[in-house]
């Protein structure tokens, strides 16, 4: 295992190389995250002025919790495109959705409702922070037959699993590919999250990094990170996917 972020060296800010992000919270008044238009604008504004030139959000849909739907949020998506263009944010904002992987959505696939996918047939899958999903592999499965590719949510924020290293290896054994928070690298969730992060940049097993963007915490705290030189140097190299959903 190996550290980063010793030196501190600074640079600008570049994520050009990435130039989608694929998993936020930025349309307003759907979950947790952003939670006014303005606000939206401010952070894609950053966002674009760190070199995205594309945004992929994701409101959450937990059945319990955040009942999103298509009906609930490609109307949320068009009011933002509209506010960028008078904001004249030169930025592509496409939308999709983050599924708590729970009953409701083995029971949504077994019926065959339509999901909410991004870039080439990807859907992106989640946990709680308390404990596995019992039904994850079954929906796993059912995606796949389906010609749809599971993408977990940040793997490396699932505490239960950390002293089991497998459970990493198992999921991308079943065709998953894993998306690993841009924050988890400074730190921001805790040392046993970032060491995580670490060993699954160092074991090749990160296939796109996300902003997980909910508020102004995680837009200061990003801009941390991608000011340090460090940062670029522990992912060159890694075969991210981000700019292929350009």
């Amino acid at each position: 295992m190996f550290s980063f972020f010793k030196k501190q060296t600074r640079i600008k800010p570049d994520l050009s190389f990435l130039g989608a992000d694929m998993h936020s919270h930025l349309l307003p008044e759907l979950d947790d995250g952003v939670q006014d238009l303005e606000t939206t604008l401010a952070f894609i504004g950053e966002l674009y002025e760190m070199g995205y030139k594309k945004l992929i959000c994701t409101p959450h849909i937990i059945s319990d919790m955040y009942p999103n739907s298509p009906e609930t949020i490609f109307p949320k998506l068009e009011v933002v495109r509209q506010a960028l263009e008078k904001a004249n944010i030169p930025i592509i904002i496409e939308a999709a959705a983050e599924y708590m992987v729970d009953h409701e959505m083995g029971n949504s696939l077994k019926q065959g409702d339509k999901l909410l996918t991004f870039g080439k047939n990807m859907i992106l899958i989640e946990m709680s922070y308390i404990a596995p999903s019992p039904n994850f592999d079954e929906v796993v499965f059912g995606l796949r037959v389906k010609g749809i590719q599971p993408v977990v949510a940040h793997p490396e924020r699932y505490n239960f699993y950390h002293n089991d290293f497998s459970r990493y290896e198992h999921m991308v054994e079943m065709g998953c590919l894993l998306q690993v928070n841009l924050l988890s690298l400074l730190g921001y969730y805790g040392k046993p999250v970032k060491m995580i992060a670490e060993k699954l940049f160092a074991k090749k097993m990160v296939s796109l990094l996300g902003t997980d963007m909910h508020h102004e915490n995680h837009l200061l705290a990003l801009k941390e990170l991608v000011s340090r030189k460090e940062f670029y140097n522990l992912i060159e190299g890694a075969d991210l996917k981000n700019n292929t959903l350009l």
